[in-house]
C-alpha cells in the first residue's frame, strides 16, 4: 500500500548520509514506494484542532549527489497524511515539547511514529528511572546538598544535563576531583532544571552499547567506544562503533522494558547499556540503524516499516 509520509525532522542540509537513520527510514519509504514530504518544526501550526504544515516533496537517493531534494512548498494538512515521524533531533525543550502537543491532535486520524505524548511524557534519563531496578545508582535533583551526600556516597560519578543529549555537558568527577562545586555552580548558573547524578560504571572503557528495539522488541545493538581519555562514548564527539550482540543481562532489560515501548507506541527506541547497566532510554530520536545494518548485515528500517504499516492495517480492520 502506498502512504503518504510527512518527516518532522532537521534541515536536509545536515543529513549524514552513512550515520543518520531517518535517512534510511525515508529511502525505505521510498522504495515501498511512499510518497515522502519534509518540514521542520517551526512549520508547524495549530488552527483550532487543524494540525497544518508548511511542508515539501522530498525525493531521497543514495547515488553520491544531493541526498534530499525538496520541491516547492506547500500547507500540508497532516489529517491527510497517514504517517508523521517525529524525527527532529533535541533538546528536548519547550520548542520539542510545543510540536508534541500539536501532533497529538492528530490521534487518532493519523499516525505518529514514536506517538507524541509517550515522547512527551517519556524523557530519556526521567523515563528510565521507571525501571531503577535496571540502572546504576542515580540521582536526579536540584538540591546541592543532596548531590554532595550522593557523592560522598558513591564517590565517583557522572554529572549531566537532565535534558542534555549527544553527550553535551556530561562530566565524570572522580572521588578526587576538586571541580564538583564549581561545576555544580556552572550548571545553575545556566539553568533551573534538575540535574542527573550517577555513580561511575568503569565499564564504559569496553563501551555504552546502544541496543536498538523495534515495537518492544530488541533488533541488534551497536557498542561505541569512548575516544582515549575521554568519558563519552557518543560517536560525533569520538566514540567508535563496533560490533556488539546482546548478552543474558540485556536480554532481561529489553524484556523488561518490551511491553512499556510497545503500550505507549514507541515503535523505535535506542536504549544505552553500560556493564549490565540502563542508563538511557531514547525515544525522541533514536539512532544507530545504519551502524546495525552494517555490522550485522541486516536492514532495521525495514522492520521498522512493517511495524508502521501492520499498525495502520490493523486500524484499518477495527
Amino acid at each position: 500500500m502506498a502512504l503518504q509520509v510527512a518527516i518532522q525532522m532537521d534541515p536536509v542540509e545536515t543529513i549524514r548520509v552513512n550515520a543518520d537513520s531517518t535517512f534510511v527510514l525515508a529511502l525505505e519509504a521510498a522504495r515501498r514506494g511512499h510518497a515522502l514530504f519534509h518540514y521542520l518544526p517551526r512549520d508547524l501550526s495549530l488552527n483550532g484542532e487543524r494540525v497544518t504544515a508548511r511542508a515539501r516533496p522530498m525525493t531521497v537517493r543514495r547515488d553520491g549527489g544531493p541526498p534530499a531534494i525538496l520541491g516547492e512548498p506547500r500547507v500540508l494538512d497532516l489529517s491527510s497524511m497517514d504517517v508523521v515521524l517525529m524525527r527532529q533531533d533535541p533538546p528536548f525543550d519547550m520548542a520539542y515539547i510545543s510540536a508534541t502537543h500539536m501532533l497529538e491532535h492528530l490521534r487518532p486520524d493519523t499516525l505518529v511514529v514514536n506517538d507524541p505524548v509517550a515522547v512527551r511524557n517519556a524523557p530519556e534519563k526521567l523515563y528510565a528511572a521507571h525501571f531503577s531496578g535496571l540502572m546504576p545508582p542515580t540521582l536526579i535533583t536540584a538540591d546541592r546538598q543532596a548531590m554532595a551526600e550522593f557523592r560522598a556516597e558513591h564517590r565517583d560519578i557522572i554529572v549531566k544535563p537532565l535534558y542534555g543529549n549527544g553527550g553535551a555537558g556530561v562530566f565524570h568527577v572522580g572521588p578526587d576531583d576538586e571541580n564538583f562545586a564549581a561545576l555544580i555552580e556552572m550548571f545553575t548558573a545556566q539553568s533551573n532544571e534538575p540535574l542527573v547524578i550517577q555513580r561511575y560504571l568503569p565499564r564504559i572503557r569496553e563501551g555504552d552499547k546502544r541496543i536498538i528495539l523495534i515495537d518492544g522488541e530488541p533488533a541488534g545493538a551497536v557498542m561505541r567506544v569512548p575516544a582515549h581519555g575521554e568519558a563519552r562514548s557518543n560517536l560525533h564527539v569520538g566514540g567508535t562503533a563496533t560490533k556488539a550482540t546482546l548478552d543474558h543481562r540485556d536480554e532481561v532489560i529489553c524484556e523488561a522494558l518490551g511491553p512499556s515501548l510497545r503500550e505507549q507506541g514507541l515503535v523505535f527506541v535506542g536504549i544505552d547499556v553500560i556493564g549490565g547497566f540502563l542508563t538511557e532510554i531514547n525515544v525522541t530520536s533514536p539512532t544507530g540503524l545504519q551502524e546495525v545494518n552494517r555490522f550485522d548485515g541486516v536492514c532495521l528500517e525495514a522492520r521498522i516499516w512493517d511495524v508502521i504499516e501492520r499498525r495502520l492495517q490493523d486500524r484499518a480492520a477495527a
